[in-house]
C-alpha cells in the first residue's frame, strides 16, 4: 500500500515526465533540415546554360551551388534565388518560406544593386564609345554610400524570419585575369583591373555588413583565381550566346561556390 509520500512523489516525477515530454515534441516534429536560398543571378545558377522550366525568368538551374549543397547535405531546399534580383526584390519575393523551422540559409545579392551588370557591358565597348570610367565610379559610389543600408534591410528581415538559422553570405569572383580574348568585347587591362576592385570593394562592404550580423560570408576570390574569362579553365562565361549567360559562373563555376558554401551548412 502506497503510503502519502510515495504517492507524492510519484505525482511529482509524473509531472516532470509529463513536462519534458511536452518540450520534446516540438523539437521532433521539427526534425529534418532545410535550406533556403536567396540572391540573384549568380545564386541561381545563370550562365549553366540549363534551367528549370518552371523556373521563367528567373531562370533556376539544377546546377546551381544551392541544388548541389542542398543534395550533399540532405537538406530540402527552398530555391528562391532569381535573375535579375536586387536587394529589394529578396525582401519583396524571396522571403516567404523563411520561418523558426529553417535551418540554413546562403543570400547572394548586391551586384544587381550597383548596376553591375551594366558596368560590365559598357566597359565591353570600344573605349571611343565607353563611359567606362564613369560607370565604373558611379558603382563603386553606390557601393560605398548606398549599398550597406540595402544590405542591412535584407539582412534583419532574414534573422526576423528565420532566427535559428545558420545564414551564410556568398560574395563575388574576380571576373578578369588581364587579357582579353573575346572577340566582340573591348576590355583594357586597366579596365579589368578596375572591375575587379570594384568586386573586391563589393565584397567587402558584403562582408562587413554580414559579419554585423552575426553571419559567415565566402569570398570566392582566391578559389576563382586561375578561372577568370580567358583562363585556361573558366569557372566564369566570357561573351556568350544568348548575352544573358555572360560573365556569369559555368556549371564548373557553380561547384567551385558548392564546395566553399558547403563548409557552412553543418
Amino acid at each position: 500500500m502506497r503510503t502519502r509520500a510515495s504517492r507524492t512523489l510519484l505525482l511529482t516525477v509524473s509531472g516532470a515526465l509529463v513536462a519534458l515530454a511536452g518540450a520534446l515534441v516540438p523539437v521532433a516534429a521539427e526534425a529534418g533540415t532545410s535550406y533556403v536560398a536567396l540572391g540573384d543571378s549568380y545564386a541561381a545558377g545563370v550562365g549553366t546554360r540549363s534551367y528549370y522550366d518552371s523556373s521563367g525568368s528567373c531562370q533556376r538551374s539544377p546546377y546551381a551551388y544551392p541544388v548541389l549543397d542542398a543534395a550533399r547535405v540532405g537538406a530540402s531546399l527552398s530555391f528562391r534565388a532569381c535573375s535579375g534580383a536586387t536587394t529589394a526584390d529578396v525582401l519583396a519575393n524571396q522571403l516567404g518560406t523563411l520561418g523558426a523551422a529553417t535551418t540554413y540559409v546562403s543570400v547572394q545579392v548586391g551586384g544587381n544593386d550597383a548596376g553591375f551588370t551594366h558596368v560590365v557591358t559598357t566597359c565591353a565597348e570600344p573605349s571611343w564609345a565607353s563611359h567606362c570610367g564613369a560607370a565604373i565610379d558611379s558603382a563603386q559610389s553606390y557601393i560605398k554610400n548606398t549599398l550597406p543600408g540595402r544590405l542591412d534591410k535584407v539582412y534583419a528581415a532574414v534573422a526576423s524570419k528565420a532566427p535559428y538559422a545558420k545564414v551564410t553570405v556568398v560574395g563575388y569572383p574576380h571576373l578578369f585575369n588581364g587579357e582579353e580574348c573575346n572577340a566582340g568585347t573591348w576590355f583594357s587591362p586597366t579596365e579589368e583591373t578596375r572591375l575587379n576592385q570594384t568586386a573586391d570593394q563589393l565584397d567587402a562592404v558584403t562582408k562587413a555588413r554580414a559579419t554585423a550580423h552575426g553571419f559567415a560570408f565566402v569570398n570566392p576570390v582566391t578559389a576563382f583565381t586561375g578561372h577568370a574569362v580567358c583562363d585556361d579553365t573558366e569557372w566564369i562565361n566570357g561573351l556568350s550566346k544568348p548575352v544573358s549567360e555572360s560573365y556569369h559562373p559555368n556549371r564548373k563555376g557553380q561547384v567551385g561556390y558548392a564546395n566553399l558554401v558547403d563548409d557552412h551548412l553543418s
